[in-house]
């Protein structure tokens, strides 16, 4: 029995998250029955991150165990065939049966990308996020600040969470203007549903003027959801990183042309 590592890049556009559904509208369903069609056998994958539905990734890491010994080139190009053209295998190692991509994982990115402008886009309507007002950054990283480190996250968490605990270690939040955008990066040893969408809400509440930045400490203080912002829309969330122990050896996420049109 072999396990797998595979990198997966996809516009999560036109599917309803990444986990599996009854409806089979999933990446997940996408990518397992693409990876059963070639190991000849049932496949199941566990992911580093569940993104939502809209959430794009350039740097998804699964695994999958198989029985079928295929060679490289199978499970990329074979695999990729098969795929959605949204969706694309980047690269593939044969990893021992102490990695896992989920519980391996030392540390998430994330990159939201944020239109600031005050018509609405159309052409990369699924690929940004927008807001009508112009967002100031110093206010926002000023506000930043009071959400590094170890805390109770449950005032940036979903109702729908199922996390054990809301206890996340935050240890980057950068914000930057890139043209007509605005940039977040966030690094984390993990997130909670919709953590990284309702920090960046709450941040751009703060960037058009409507809190200021000492506001942050109160919502997280108070551990309430119904303190911070509404969740802003997942089109403009990228998962761009997944951080494992070196001795794994995994590669790089490939960078897409969006990401250095913007300098990321």
């Amino acid at each position: 029995m072999a396990r797998i590592a595979l990198g997966i890049e996809y516009d999560g556009s036109g599917f309803c998250g990444w986990q599996t559904q009854p409806s089979r509208c999933a990446l997940q369903d996408a990518v397992e029955k693409a990876l059963s069609q070639i190991a000849g056998q049932a496949v199941a994958t566990i992911c580093a991150g569940r993104t939502d539905a809209g959430v794009h990734a350039s740097a998804q890491v699964v695994h999958f165990d198989c029985e079928t010994l295929r060679p490289e080139s199978a499970w990329i190009r074979g695999v990729n065939a098969l795929l959605p053209d949204a969706v694309a295998v980047t690269w593939m190692r044969d990893v021992g049966t102490e990695f896992h991509a989920r519980y391996g994982a030392l540390e998430r990115r994330y990159h939201y990308i944020m239109l600031d402008q005050a018509v609405r886009p159309a052409l990369n309507r699924d690929h940004v996020g927008w807001i009508h007002q112009s967002l100031e950054i110093e206010p926002m990283r000023a506000a930043a600040v009071h959400l590094l480190g170890k805390h109770d996250f449950s005032a940036f968490r979903s109702s729908e969470c199922q996390a054990n605990s809301p206890v996340r270690e935050l240890r980057q939040l950068n914000v930057e203007r890139r043209g007509d955008y605005v940039v977040f990066e966030l690094v984390a040893n993990a997130f909670l549903h919709h953590m990284v969408r309702n920090i960046v809400g709450s941040l751009a509440y703060v960037g058009a003027g409507r809190r200021a930045p000492e506001w942050l400490q109160e919502v997280l203080g108070a551990r309430d959801r119904s303190k911070a912002a509404p969740t802003i829309a997942a089109a403009g969330l990228y998962l761009t990183g997944v951080r494992y122990d070196a001795k794994f050896t995994l590669p790089q996420a490939r960078r897409s042309v969006w990401f250095n049109v913007l300098g990321l």
